[in-house]
């Protein structure tokens, strides 16, 4: 079955950097997109970034455009978002997601909080 596992959260100062990783198991990951999402307390889950399958294009959500980056590793099986200049803003749990046969997929979430 389908498995995500999201570690690399953590509590950072405010202009820091983290690294998140989602490790996938249970599909032929190379052959899908793969998505961040987050959700803060009392708002919605919101798309952070997607990278694609073929030619691993990338879309990122205005907020984060300049700051995130988000990879993947087909032979790893991972995906990653990379967090620099982080704000309060950003403050969430982050997912990660992949879409397979119309249905969504979601890890446990890892927390990021941005404090001083």
């Amino acid at each position: 079955q389908v498995q995500l596992v999201e570690s690399g959260g953590g509590l950072v100062q405010p202009g820091g950097s983290l690294r998140l990783s989602c490790a996938a198991s249970g599909f032929t990951f190379s052959s899908y997109a793969m998505s961040w999402y987050r959700q803060a307390p009392g708002k919605e889950r919101e798309l952070v970034a997607i990278i694609r399958s073929a030619g691993g294009s990338t879309t990122y959500a205005d907020f984060v455009k300049g700051r995130f980056t988000i990879s993947r590793d087909n032979a790893k099986k991972t995906v990653y978002l990379q967090m620099n200049s982080l704000k309060p803003e950003d403050t969430a749990v982050y997912y990660c997601n992949v879409r397979r046969s119309s249905n969504d997929y979601w890890g446990q979430g890892t927390q990021v909080t941005v404090s001083s």
